[in-house]
């Protein structure tokens, strides 16, 4: 994939030079130049292209809009005419951008929960397949917590121990997770505070299901995951369509938890 954000030098620079600074290959270049999309704005005395900073501004628009799959006539359209509002464009690039990205994280979870379901040797049905968000489980982030603690035994634990779960398994460990959710949205229901003895009990038997189930959980690795459930659009959104303002409520009550055992 070429660099469409690559830096843009303010002298002039050859066909070659600019293929170096930006990935897209010469024979690209000519293309452009051919179909009047990139046409560059000087030659020199032997005749070679010649690309100054607008070219170069215009190759970034190109490439971007190239990234979001829009094809080449549809570009020079976009690109032709004195009307054309470089800032608009780019703030348009970046919001279609954000979409795609969106669109790419569904298409990664989808299928890391279908290679869950090969490992773990439990099918899916079809709308499973095709659901992006699931039920939370802690497993699918090991590696997110073996990355902020530098360690892998966590990661390869999780792996050992869902290696060999059945479906039943499976289906007992959601009916856990609804029960210590229905806790924890009931104890918000009551206007309880995050720090009430209700709320720490419900965090703490989330702390020891993933202990149990996956990896060993200490208070220390459960505020790390707290922080993931407030900074991961993941898990807000998990948390957010069972109760709004569950993804704070349980970040804050697994830090109340983990402060009354110090």
């Amino acid at each position: 994939m070429t660099d469409a954000t690559a830096p843009i030098a303010s002298e002039t620079q050859t066909v070659s030079e600019v293929a170096r600074l930006t990935g897209v290959s010469v024979r690209t270049l000519h293309h452009y130049d051919a179909i009047g999309l990139l046409e560059p704005s000087a030659r020199s005395d032997a005749g070679y292209r010649l690309y100054d900073r607008r070219d170069l501004e215009r190759l970034q628009e190109i490439l971007l809009f190239r990234e979001l799959e829009i094809p080449l006539d549809d570009i020079r359209v976009l690109l032709a005419g004195g009307a054309f509002d470089r800032r608009a464009a780019l703030e348009l690039q970046h919001d279609m951008l954000e979409q795609k990205a969106a669109r790419l994280e569904a298409l990664i979870v989808s299928v890391e929960r279908a290679i869950t379901a090969e490992r773990t040797g439990v099918r899916m049905t079809g709308e499973e397949m095709f659901e992006v968000f699931g039920d939370f489980d802690p497993a699918e982030h090991a590696d997110e917590v073996e990355e902020r603690w530098g360690d892998t035994d966590a990661y390869r634990e999780s792996a050992r121990r869902t290696a060999r779960y059945t479906k039943a398994d499976w289906e007992r460990f959601k009916a856990e997770s609804l029960e210590i959710n229905a806790s924890i949205t009931a104890a918000m229901d009551a206007d309880l505070p995050a720090d009430s003895i209700e709320a720490m009990e419900a965090v703490e038997r989330a702390r020891l299901q993933i202990d149990t189930w996956f990896y060993p959980c200490s208070h220390e690795m459960h505020v790390s995951l707290a922080e993931m459930y407030i900074a991961d659009t993941r898990f807000m959104a998990t948390y957010e369509k069972l109760h709004a303002g569950m993804a704070r409520y349980v970040h804050d009550a697994i830090l109340a938890n983990a402060a009354r055992q110090a």
